[in-house]
């Protein structure tokens, strides 16, 4: 069969949050991308994950004119408590806050429809994709190969890859191992996670000395329960009954019961690669970075990178200038260890606090005293009531 081939300035490789803004920010600044997915678009608006947009992600959306994004589903953070033990200590909320909870799949779809509304190329179940000539040997740019949904045959020519296709997706693997450093993690812990068709009741989060827990609204009759579990424990091992009666022991309080959808073991681990850039493939996103659901900050490392690699092609093209490109890792990597270091505090702080299995007794202690000092203080209100709201 015939391949078909054409070109465009950005291939962008994944329809999630990264990719969708990446190519809504450069398709209003006239630069030319295709979004290539590999998923149907039925099962990526339908793909459920946390979505807590923060104050820094609104701002973002308001100076590139994309407010609209988070209509709809959107909702302010909702006014989650706080369990110590079975007694609630209720958060504050700030009146500044800007901060949003908007589940993934519906700022995925808004960002969707507004890409396709704007003419955006937004390519469904492409299959089989390689990335190729990433070094731009013999003066050709890279390229991507993939087979559409008919399964013609098809090659994207293009001056730059912007690899959004999450930590197992084909973009960071298409990098050679020795050009990337992994530095990583592992918190010795999991999360269950459970999506289950009841209103979160109580909505929030628990610390308990059998473990975390949390309970956080996903629609009017869903939310996602998390519980932490030993780092080699199986869904087989959290039958639906275990599910409910631990939920209820962590949090202190009745807890209604009701169908459960999906379960799945959630490792908690941080890693980072670099660089984030091999040749004209550019890393954004989980293709990058993991950083720990307890510290809801995925979505705004997925966004930064998204805009400063927009900003850096933007800038290329008006001017000229590669420099904003060639320091694409360096600008961004301070950013997100930054963010490590936050999501390294506050997972040890939330799970110290509890059980006592892995650190002992006197880093329990230590963890309840900075809650303490925490709930003190008037940043509190800001940062539990984001974790609180939406973890990632």
């Amino acid at each position: 069969m015939t391949e078909t081939r054409e070109h465009t300035t950005v291939a962008i490789v994944g329809a999630g949050v990264a990719g969708l803004a990446l190519g809504a920010f450069l398709l209003r600044n006239g630069i030319g991308c295709v979004v290539l997915e590999k998923h149907s678009r039925t099962y990526v608006e339908q793909r459920q994950r946390a979505g807590t947009i923060d104050g820094f992600g609104v701002r973002m959306f308001r100076e590139w004119g994309l407010e609209e994004v988070l209509e709809g589903d959107s909702v302010p953070e909702s006014e989650g408590g706080f369990y110590l033990d079975g007694e609630s200590m209720p958060i504050e909320m700030d009146d500044d806050n800007e901060s949003l909870y908007c589940p993934q799949q519906v700022l995925v779809r808004n960002l969707t429809d507004v890409f396709l509304r704007d003419g955006g190329e937004l390519r469904y179940e492409a299959a089989d994709v390689t990335l190729e000539n990433l070094e731009g040997a013999d003066g050709r740019g890279p390229y991507v190969r993939y087979r559409d949904a008919d399964g013609t045959p098809r090659v994207l020519d293009c001056d730059y890859i912007a690899g959004c296709d999450g930590f197992h997706g084909v973009s960071r693997r298409s990098v050679p191992a020795d050009a990337l450093t992994e530095y990583s993690h592992q918190y010795g812990y999991s999360w269950l996670s459970v999506l289950a068709a009841v209103p979160a009741n109580p909505a929030g989060m628990a610390i308990h000395a059998r473990g975390l827990a949390g309970m956080i609204p996903r629609g009017e009759r869903a939310s996602r329960i998390y519980l932490q579990c030993a780092a080699g424990d199986t869904t087989e091992q959290w039958p639906h009954a275990r599910v409910w009666s631990e939920l209820e022991a962590r949090f202190g309080v009745p807890v209604p019961s009701g169908e459960i959808v999906t379960r799945q073991i959630v490792p908690l681990r941080g890693v980072v690669f670099e660089p984030m850039s091999h040749g004209r493939l550019f890393l954004l996103g989980d293709a990058a970075h993991i950083v720990p659901p307890m510290s809801a900050k995925g979505i705004h490392l997925a966004l930064h990178d998204a805009e400063v690699f927009a900003r850096a092609v933007i800038h290329h093209a008006e001017h000229g200038d590669a420099s904003l490109l060639d320091s694409y890792s360096d600008t961004c990597l301070p950013h997100i260890w930054n963010y490590q270091a936050f999501a390294t505090w506050i997972t040890d702080l939330m799970h110290n606090a509890g059980d006592t299995t892995h650190e002992g007794e006197f880093r329990k202690r230590v963890a309840r005293a900075e809650l303490r000092r925490q709930f003190t203080s008037e940043a509190a209100s800001r940062l539990f009531g984001e974790l609180t709201a939406g973890t990632n």
